[in-house]
């Protein structure tokens, strides 16, 4: 393979696994980053130089990019370099809403190679794309996290409390930007988080915490209304790095995120919170509970 790459990253998903990628492998990177991804190839090299698009597409002799719900970024990106004759590659981190991701302007615009890191998203992502090639390529941010989480000596938390990891993510600002509509999945990120916070006695433990992780595009701000539920012991994350923030924890919830994946490599439980008439959970991962289900079984058992 070409040494001389040109990455470009937005979001903080494609960013982790690029990231790593990048330090797997001796290759001369051009990378261009904004939002999330900027502060994720830092944290990695702490010397890296960020060029503008048309500079690093100038220096490279293929693209890798990973894919964006917040930014055109990757798609203009493979919109120019497919113009100037250069290969290009996306590197799709998660398992929903593949063919959205390279929609631009009301046109879809392939990469030459979609490369995946699971055998799911394989099989998804040959459903999805008939004739761009789909390559299967060890995640390498998964690969890092297995090493990560033998790494870290895990506390031993009181067996007779739960502390419990939220993970949110942006869904409404994610519906309203690409349907036009912020419930178009039949529910908001709040929606399910307050179903959650309605239901935590489906646990037979009391709970010692529950730790809100925001997405790295949300502000506490939009979460003001969490003071009404005084009653539960609730707090932000400390920006602690995802993974130890897992393993501090007992059960992981949320709805779709890739950090439920994350959990379930550090063998938690993990629950999907999404309420009853929302789209169902899209993780392929059948390790996942769900909240709905787990309900209907205890209310079954109360009978």
């Amino acid at each position: 393979m070409i040494k001389d790459v040109t990455i470009v990253s937005h979001d903080a998903g494609g960013a982790e696994i690029l990231s790593c990628w990048l330090k797997r492998n001796n290759f001369n990177a051009n990378v261009v980053a904004e939002g999330p991804a900027k502060k994720i190839f830092q944290g990695k090299f702490t010397n890296i130089k960020f060029l503008n698009l048309d500079d690093a597409l100038s220096r490279g002799k293929w693209l890798l990019v990973g894919t964006s719900w917040e930014s055109n970024l990757e798609k203009l990106a493979i919109s120019k370099a497919k113009n100037l004759g250069i290969k290009t590659v996306a590197f799709l981190d998660h398992w929903v809403n593949y063919l959205e991701r390279f929609e631009l302007n009301g046109n879809t615009i392939l990469p030459d190679e979609i490369w995946v890191g699971d055998k799911d998203a394989e099989r998804i992502a040959n459903k999805t794309f008939n004739k761009t090639p789909v390559i299967f390529y060890p995640n390498p941010y998964f690969e890092d996290l297995k090493d990560e989480i033998s790494s870290i000596e895990e506390k031993k938390n009181d067996k007779k409390k739960l502390n419990i990891l939220y993970v949110c993510e942006p869904i409404s600002e994610h519906a309203s930007k690409q349907y036009g509509n912020e419930n178009y999945l039949g529910y908001t990120e709040s929606d399910a988080l307050k179903y959650f916070l309605k239901n935590y006695n489906i646990f037979h433990k009391p709970i010692n915490s529950i730790i809100i992780r925001l997405h790295p595009s949300e502000s506490s701000n939009k979460y003001l209304w969490l003071k009404n539920f005084k009653n539960l012991p609730i707090r932000f994350s400390k920006k602690k790095k995802l993974i130890e923030e897992v393993i501090s924890s007992d059960i992981v919830v949320g709805c779709e995120s890739m950090a439920m994946v994350v959990a379930l490599f550090a063998k938690k439980s993990v629950i999907s919170t999404i309420p009853p008439g929302g789209r169902p959970c899209q993780l392929p991962h059948s390790e996942i509970q769900n909240l709905q289900n787990l309900l209907k079984i205890k209310n079954k058992n109360n009978e």
